[in-house]
């Protein structure tokens, strides 16, 4: 007779057995995964480390490390703060256009990627919307730098957004209410009630936004103008690599940034399980 413990497992297993499940997910990891990214250390191994140095570290490589990872970490910063006004506005207010406004965060991750690079160079150009506004300002947006962080902050903003908004949702507003009557002020609910509660979060987003705007491409090529030294971006330096026949100098930079990539995938795993632990430590304080 199947004991209790017996039938919980059994009610849990909705999938076949554990060994088909886990050798459908190994071969399924292996050949989306593993064998792509095996291909470009395998191939970068062709490389003496001389010659391997001498590729990763050319200048105009090293231009295009220091527009990506400077350019993305400025974007996540800025992604962080604008992405907690605007989560804080969507929980905290009602207001006309709120669920339009809601709709159309997500609209970066619906929208090609190329497609929101031809908007943004359209509408940043000499002769587009904002461009002629900036221009007699000497502000020039499109075809530089300036373009690059742009394209980054509007394809990043709704990891921080989507990160932050259920935790603000979940926020009970009588711990609020309770620091009021304590006498605290606004800014020391925000510094010590609300930031502490949402600072998991908001790294978390921060990590995200960053990932994804290292390795974005198609956004950025258009508005980025893609000048040596100045406007380059490492994905575009891949292409070129790639474009010129010399694989073994594309996996070498590319497995550059697919070090960065594990490493901010280790930063974003320890930032979730930060945030899980605090939540529980939380309910269990509540309890």
């Amino acid at each position: 007779m199947p004991t209790l413990s017996h039938l919980i497992t059994r009610r849990h297993q909705v999938l076949p057995g554990f060994g088909l499940t886990l050798g459908f997910t190994l071969v399924y990891l292996s050949l989306i995964v593993l064998l792509p990214l095996s291909a470009v250390v395998f191939k970068t191994l062709s490389l003496t480390f001389a010659q391997f140095w001498e590729i990763v570290t050319a200048p105009r490589v090293l231009a295009s490390y220091k527009l990506s990872f400077g350019a993305s970490l400025l974007a996540a910063g800025i992604n962080t703060v604008f992405g907690l006004l605007l989560a804080w506005s969507l929980v905290r207010y009602r207001f006309p256009g709120r669920k339009l406004v809601d709709a159309l965060i997500d609209l970066p991750f619906t929208l090609p990627t190329a497609v929101a690079g031809i908007a943004l160079t359209a509408l940043y150009a000499g002769n587009g919307w904002l461009g002629k506004l900036l221009e007699p300002y000497g502000i020039k947006v499109a075809f530089t730098p300036l373009g690059v962080l742009v394209a980054l902050v509007f394809i990043g903003l709704p990891f921080v957004v989507r990160t932050v908004q259920p935790i603000l949702e979940d926020l009970e507003l009588e711990l609020e209410e309770a620091a009021t009557c304590l006498g605290a002020h606004r800014w020391q609910i925000i510094r010590l009630v609300i930031l502490p509660a949402l600072t998991p979060a908001l790294l978390t987003g921060f990590a995200l936004a960053f990932a994804r705007a290292v390795g974005e491409y198609g956004s950025v090529i258009f508005i980025a103008g893609n000048i040596p030294m100045v406007s380059e971006i490492t994905p575009l330096m891949i292409i070129t690599k790639l474009e010129q026949y010399d694989y073994t100098g594309a996996t070498a930079i590319a497995l550059v940034m697919l070090g960065a990539s594990f490493s901010l995938l280790l930063v974003i795993n320890s930032l979730q399980s930060w945030s899980a632990a605090s939540s529980s430590s939380t309910d269990g304080r509540k309890t």
